[in-house]
């Protein structure tokens, strides 16, 4: 009796996207047509929307995370844990410590290298600078926070010029506000919001529905000064300075910065752009190399607009998983045979305001659209209290199509 020859599948990245491709392929192949592995150098998926509840107190990281081995081993996932240091494209391997593994189908799902370096002073490990776009770097800005109670006084919190990910600026000055409120301490805190985008609210889409005149009226409201099309160009212990010269001063600074590729994507000959991250038609395949998908924030979007200042398009975790599974369907009907899936991508958010929140969503996410959706009150802070916690059970059991 001849065996049938597994398909090799190896998964770069173990959060929104990795573990959606990998969980979808389990589903979609038979267990005897495939042989799925899945390389990481994080041995937690993290649920990353909730990062700036951890720098605010709420929540531990291990309140929104669980362990990549035990969660893929017991779906027959294999999970190796290490850092990928180069892609063959051309004889089909990946090194990983040193140690080549073989594929015929690559999914390069590797998220970003948050570029601190764009902005001098930009730690938060080597500068004043604070960020949220990594668990450690959550982690301390909620220890400098924390201090920064004992001794309040002005702040300065937003996006770095080429930003993409600007959602949890706005998320972390709205929490701020509420927080100090509560404490009878907003006086003592000034709050300024810097951003590059032309207007608030603009997202790096383009803007959508009432967003920009809504966030006006509410940092209006709560007397959050703003600046919109600015760059940041450097942070110091007392200070936000921009390019343009004006200087705001601030005891806690918290900056989104600018995304760049993985390292493994510029250290593999033709496997991306010079930034970083991966070209990709709309299946989510390579435009080179027919058996390498990408999907998240490593693949390459052009911005939606020419702003000013630049900001770039975004990929949420919504629309990676969006991504993840067109990829998963691509895939499948390569091996087995069938039709290709392309589908324009959605946006759906909900934007913590502290003592509410707002819903946001909006298809497609790139203008022209067919439909735009915002509405805010209480009920959408408990249904953000409710599903990170959902989400992290489904994604652990590997129910992705549940997401």
């Amino acid at each position: 009796m001849t065996r049938t020859k597994r398909t090799r599948i190896v998964v770069l990245g173990g959060s929104f996207g990795g573990m959606t491709v990998a969980h979808e392929l389990r589903r979609l192949l038979p267990r005897e047509q495939r042989e799925i592995t899945l390389i990481s150098r994080d041995h937690s998926f993290v649920f990353i929307p909730s990062l700036p509840w951890v720098a605010m107190g709420h929540q531990t990281l291990k309140d929104i995370s669980f362990d990549l081995g035990s969660s893929l081993i017991s779906k027959g996932i294999e999970f190796v844990r290490g850092e990928a240091e180069r892609v063959d494209a051309q004889v089909r391997a990946v090194t990983v410590d040193g140690k080549e593994i073989d594929y015929d189908f690559l999914v390069v799902a590797t998220g970003h290298r948050s570029a601190n370096e764009a902005v001098p002073g930009l730690g938060p490990f080597d500068g004043p600078g604070h960020s949220l776009m990594s668990p450690p770097e959550s982690e301390e800005a909620g220890d400098a926070w924390e201090r920064f109670l004992d001794d309040p006084g002005p702040m300065v919190i937003g996006c770095a010029a080429g930003a993409s990910c600007l959602g949890p600026a706005y998320e972390f000055a709205f929490e701020a506000d509420h927080a100090l409120r509560r404490r009878n301490a907003r006086h003592l805190v000034p709050i300024t919001f810097v951003t590059p985008e032309p207007v608030l609210g603009h997202f790096g889409v383009g803007g959508f529905g009432r967003a920009r005149q809504f966030l006006e009226g509410e940092f209006e409201e709560r007397d959050i000064r703003y600046h919109t099309s600015v760059a940041v160009s450097r942070i110091t212990d007392s200070s936000v300075e921009l390019a343009d010269g004006e200087a705001f001063e601030s005891r806690y600074s918290l900056i989104i910065p600018p995304l760049a590729g993985a390292r493994v994507i510029t250290a593999s000959p033709g496997l991306g752009n010079p930034k970083g991250f991966v070209p990709a038609d709309d299946g989510y395949r390579h435009r080179e190399f027919d058996n390498v998908y990408a999907v998240g924030v490593t693949v390459a979007y052009p911005p939606v607009d020419q702003t000013p200042v630049p900001v770039n398009f975004p990929k949420t975790g919504h629309m990676t998983v969006q991504m993840a599974k067109a990829a998963a369907r691509n895939i499948a009907a390569d091996v087995r045979g069938g039709d290709r899936v392309v589908r324009p991508l959605s946006v759906r958010c909900i934007m913590d305001l502290g003592d509410r929140a707002a819903y946001m969503a909006a298809w497609p996410v790139r203008p022209p659209r067919n439909r735009v959706r915002m509405s805010v009150g209480r009920r959408w802070l408990w249904a953000k209290r409710a599903y990170a916690p959902y989400f992290l059970q489904q994604m652990k059991s590997g129910r992705t199509w549940l997401l």
